[in-house]
């Protein structure tokens, strides 16, 4: 990994929040320290960091469910670091934002393997959750046309390539989209219902 990120680290042992702090800037990050778990998640909220680290057992709020905080306002990756081995911590560790889990003492070559291996899993993540929000879009869309579509037929009376392409051509001549047309037929639509029932 070449670029700087700024890396949020929590720990409520000093000792390793000293060791983050000293080792994450002369591996090229910026870092900034959290005691526990409402601080990291509040400092998530300002800062907005690229990648969190922070141990599991910290007393006020653990690593985990800070994680689950975190991500409920905004995507972020993290790594889990932990001097525990329990079969729990590890299940509950298995949410899609746990990108990677790091045993102490940690040594500074799998501190940096872990950050590589975070990064790049999370980009993946965050490139398929935009390609499934994006056909979901497309989705939607493909049927709010079909309906806009079916509303112009009945109206002008034109068969199903005409009325596209009097959509498409109603859309190219307004700089719209297919679709912002066709929500503007039905919202037009539902209009002359209330008329007809009034």
């Amino acid at each position: 990994m070449s670029r700087s990120l700024r890396i949020v680290v929590a720990d409520d042992e000093r000792y390793m929040r000293d060791y983050l702090q000293e080792l994450l800037p002369r591996l090229g990050h910026q870092v900034l320290a959290a005691e526990g778990g409402r601080q990291l998640v509040e400092q998530c909220r300002l800062l907005r960091p690229d990648l969190v680290i922070t141990d599991i057992k910290m007393g006020d709020l653990d690593g985990i469910a800070a994680a689950a905080e975190v991500n409920r306002d905004q995507a972020l990756p993290f790594i889990l670091v932990t001097a525990h081995h329990q079969a729990d911590l590890r299940a509950r560790a298995g949410e899609d934002y746990i990108m990677a889990y790091l045993v102490k003492p940690v040594k500074q070559e799998d501190l940096e393997s872990a950050i590589d291996l975070a990064m790049s899993r999370f980009e993946r993540l965050q490139a398929m959750r935009q390609e499934t929000a994006d056909l979901r879009q497309t989705l939607e869309d493909r049927k709010l046309i079909e309906r806009g579509k079916g509303v112009v037929m009945r109206r002008l009376r034109a068969g199903e390539e005409e009325a596209f392409r009097r959509m498409k051509k109603f859309a190219s001549n307004h700089n719209l989209k297919v679709a912002e047309v066709a929500r503007r037929i039905l919202e037009a639509e539902e209009v002359f219902a209330q008329l007809d029932r009034s």
